[in-house]
């Protein structure tokens, strides 16, 4: 089919540049869900930034640690506000420059700026061992924060000699409007979507601890049904570290984000064959002989748990346990209905009298 993801549904997390990651996805065919798990807030009160940067200019940091491009971007446009721009650019011009990524890189050379080292996998505690080898005793380091502090990084730093000036520009919040992330929480504990993507390790503990008592239900959906894509390693993290595997692109990048999912949603599908019909279940839709059979929720569950065993047999109390709670026999009656109906093929699914239903396989 020429829409990869057609069939699928896929979670977004990203607050920032998330109607650029749906489109990208919806392009392919997805069917996206809107959930930003944080936001990124401009410091409402920027003495902190201002204390930072004047601490910057009365003693030159030797070291620079870029870690965002909106982080950097942020900072300097604070400062040419503050009259301090030039002043700021030519002090950091003589440090030396680590950029932990591409964007932070590209943020820095738009400054006039010249980045000297980048860790391969965009890591902070990369670039603070990275440092520490060079050797920063007696040596200054403007951190550039990425949202919040990070304290095991400045830690390192200080124990092998450096005075740390962490640089704030911007806080991670919650979302001004919870519902969507929640309403996210239960589409993956229901497993109702088949990926949630994550383009920072932020968004992924947030979305955990929005899922209160039901975050072991969560990771467990993300440990089997639902995929996790993350844009990179470091995002990937707090899921690894939860046992959660996860598919990440090599290079931290959007496009290569929907490149692995176009890669990786496709290998999830199930494939049978029934009254001489071709079936794939893609999420929540069919396809039978080539040809995509969008299917509601009840339906697409029947269709599912008959697919785990071709040609055998379930009753209805089996298929009832696959439907939405407070459903009864008369409704997996009904999904069965819905289901042939919506396969426009009546004869796959066959009723064996006093018993219950299966795939017919013959």
């Amino acid at each position: 089919m020429a829409d990869e993801l057609a069939g699928f549904t896929i979670g977004v997390t990203a607050d920032r540049r998330r109607d650029e990651l749906a489109a990208l996805l919806q392009r392919r065919g997805a069917r996206v869900v809107l959930a930003p798990a944080l936001r990124i807030v401009p410091l409402a009160d920027d003495t902190d930034l201002r204390e930072a940067t004047r601490a910057c200019l009365d003693r030159p940091p030797d070291v620079l640690m870029a870690n965002t491009g909106i982080g950097m971007r942020g900072w300097l446009e604070a400062a040419e506000g503050w009259g301090l721009a030039e002043p700021l650019r030519d002090v950091l011009s003589r440090s030396y420059v680590v950029s932990r990524g591409p964007k932070a890189t590209g943020a820095i050379r738009a400054a006039g700026l010249r980045e000297h080292w980048s860790p391969a996998s965009e890591s902070c505690d990369e670039v603070t061992e990275h440092l520490v080898r060079r050797g920063v005793a007696g040596q200054v380091v403007a951190m550039q924060l990425h949202g919040d502090r990070q304290p095991e990084c400045t830690e390192a730093l200080e124990a092998a000699g450096a005075t740390v000036i962490e640089v704030p520009v911007y806080r991670w919040a919650p979302p001004v409007d919870p519902a969507p992330l929640h309403r996210l929480i239960d589409l993956v504990a229901g497993r109702l979507v088949d990926a949630v993507t994550f383009t920072s390790a932020p968004a992924a503990e947030a979305l955990l601890r929005a899922a209160g008592d039901r975050t072991e239900t969560v990771l467990e959906a993300l440990r089997g049904d639902v995929l996790a894509g993350c844009v990179g390693t470091v995002t990937a993290e707090p899921l690894v570290r939860r046992g959660v595997p996860v598919s990440a692109p090599g290079r931290a990048r959007l496009g290569a984000l929907v490149r692995t999912m176009v890669e990786e949603l496709p290998r999830r599908t199930v494939s049978v064959k029934a009254a001489g019909h071709l079936l794939t279940l893609r999420g929540h839709a069919a396809v039978i002989d080539g040809e995509l059979r969008q299917l509601a929720p009840a339906p697409m569950a029947v269709l599912r748990a008959l697919a785990t065993s071709p040609g055998k047999v379930l009753s209805r109390t089996a298929l009832l346990r696959t439907l939405p709670r407070g459903a009864d026999e008369h409704a997996v009656e009904m999904a069965v209905a819905r289901l042939r109906v919506g396969l426009n093929a009546p004869r796959v699914v066959q009723t064996v009298v006093k018993r219950g239903y299966r795939l017919r396989v013959e």
